[in-house]
């Protein structure tokens, strides 16, 4: 079975590493992945929050930060230690089709701290952007950044599919949970709805 699932890993790799690969894309996607190009970003989402919370904004922030910190220590601080999975990029087995624009990564692979980092804020963001408004609009741009960010993990060679997969849901599933703990301290603050 496991064979079955590296076999699959390996094939879509192939296709977004190798098939897809051409001299835009090899430009792009390092930029897409590097981490000052969403300084603005950033910057521009704190100001909605801003705008939104007001004086509540420390602790929507402060919850964001705590998101990515858990995201990162989980991933890089203990998945990845614990299963020592090579990134394609320094499989040998794979060195003769593998188009690396980016040079080579070091590191494990399993699982992509950059995808559970992004999944993390792009949920939590979405979140507490939403708000009780239920502004849905939002949620689709933000899951398409984290989504482009991990696709662009896989492109340059720094990640199998799986890797950004699995990212991915760890750091959703920790940008939901802070959301929602955002929400009860921020009602348990001010004694009202978010």
């Amino acid at each position: 079975m496991l064979e079955f699932f590296y076999a699959l890993d390996l094939k879509v790799l192939y296709f977004i590493n190798y098939t897809l690969s051409n001299s835009v894309f090899d430009l792009i996607m390092p930029v897409i992945r590097g981490k000052l190009t969403w300084v603005p970003l950033y910057i521009f989402i704190i100001y909605l929050i801003s705008k939104k919370y007001g004086y509540k904004s420390i602790w929507v922030v402060l919850f964001a930060l705590i998101s990515v910190l858990m995201a990162d220590q989980l991933s890089s601080g203990l998945i990845k230690p614990y299963f020592h999975r090579l990134r394609p990029c320094n499989n040998p087995e794979i060195a003769s089709w593998l188009n690396l624009p980016n040079g080579k990564g070091s590191g494990w692979g399993f699982v992509s701290s950059h995808a559970a980092n992004h999944f993390a804020l792009a949920v939590y963001f979405s979140m507490v952007l939403i708000g009780y408004r239920k502004q849905y609009n939002i949620v689709i741009p933000f899951l398409t950044w984290a989504f482009l960010i991990a696709f662009a993990q896989v492109y340059i060679g720094f990640h199998y599919p799986s890797d950004v997969i699995i990212g991915g849901v760890l750091g959703s599933a920790i940008g939901y949970a802070m959301a929602k703990l955002n929400c009860l301290v921020l009602c348990y603050r001010s004694g009202e709805r978010i």
